[in-house]
């Protein structure tokens, strides 16, 4: 069966074609600064024409930033320029490409269903996926199922609390994971940090822009101080909200992906695996935690899944 996948980002809309789980094809474009939800709906099916059209296609899936609900209808996208007001993504799609089945989920969840199915997370039945980024996202599979909620938020790991009373996260609470773990959290407490006269390589790197991954990358391999403590507390940090999700879940699989983790490598994804089992309610628990493989295509690959397990109703 063929379907396509299209992770649609802040400034990036990517599309596979995915055949028997193996991509086939893939394009991508920028994300309309204009236009609103509209012009994201043409951007989809620019790419879906770059990607040979819709003959011989069963359906096509799309991960959303932000939250979506079952009808997929994209309640809030803060990242997508002009998405004041929830948009029934899915029905626009689906009517621009001729009635084609359409399936829309939040990107986390499609990232980690596309671990489960196809990448470092085959043989699970119970996982977590994070997705360590701009900011923390993590999406919860139990009994083979990613588990979405009432509310569609279900796994909203960045929004964990890890200190009481802690930093102040972007969405205005304390303590939560992304604030210590997500990139921006940590660029905003470097940069705290030089305001307060000490400096650092990772803010000398970022004086006009916004820091990266490979800033932190650079900066952790030039052994800068400050970098070295942000990560030590993103470890931590990552290692608490683990164990406590494995000691709610009996999870038996963390897989940890996103840019940051990403560029970061398999030695950060050791010492998260690391922190999380020095917290562990049962020490020798059976617990895998593993670097993401599919990289930068499985946002889009997790979309394909989602379009055949939807439309065709095969969960595994």
């Amino acid at each position: 069966m063929t379907h396509i996948g299209i992770d649609l980002g802040g400034t990036k809309i990517y599309g596979v074609v995915l055949h028997d789980g193996s991509v086939a094809r893939e394009a991508k474009r920028k994300t309309p600064v204009r236009g609103g939800p509209m012009g994201v709906v043409d951007a989809i099916a620019d790419v879906v024409s770059q990607l040979g059209g819709t003959d011989g296609v069963a359906g096509l899936g799309i991960g959303a930033p932000g939250a979506v609900d079952a009808l997929g209808v994209v309640q809030r996208a803060p990242n997508l320029p002009g998405w004041d007001q929830p948009f029934p993504l899915g029905e626009a799609v689906s009517e621009s490409l001729g009635g084609l089945p359409v399936a829309v989920d939040n990107d986390v969840n499609v990232g980690t269903l596309a671990e489960l199915r196809l990448g470092a997370g085959q043989g699970s039945a119970d996982l977590l996926g994070i997705f360590v980024g701009t900011g923390v996202g993590g999406a919860v599979v139990l009994d083979g199922q990613l588990r979405r909620g009432p509310t569609g938020v279900a796994g909203e790991l960045g929004h964990v609390v890890v200190r009481q009373g802690g930093r102040r996260c972007g969405c205005g609470g304390r303590g939560h994971l992304e604030a210590y773990a997500g990139r921006w959290g940590m660029e905003k407490r470097a940069r705290r940090l030089a305001s307060d006269g000490r400096d650092s390589f990772l803010v000398d790197q970022g004086k006009k822009n916004r820091l990266t991954s490979s800033s932190f990358a650079k900066a952790l391999a030039a052994d800068d101080d400050v970098t070295v403590d942000l990560l030590d507390e993103a470890v931590a940090a990552l290692g608490t909200a683990i164990a406590s999700c494995v000691a709610l879940l009996d999870l038996d699989t963390v897989v940890v992906g996103g840019g940051l983790a990403d560029r970061l490598g398999p030695d950060f994804v050791a010492r998260v695996e690391k922190a999380a089992r020095e917290q562990l309610f049962l020490k020798d628990a059976a617990l895998r935690v593993l670097p993401a493989t599919l990289g930068d295509q499985g946002g889009a690959m997790g979309a394909a899944r989602v379009a055949l397990e939807s439309v065709d109703g095969d969960g595994r």
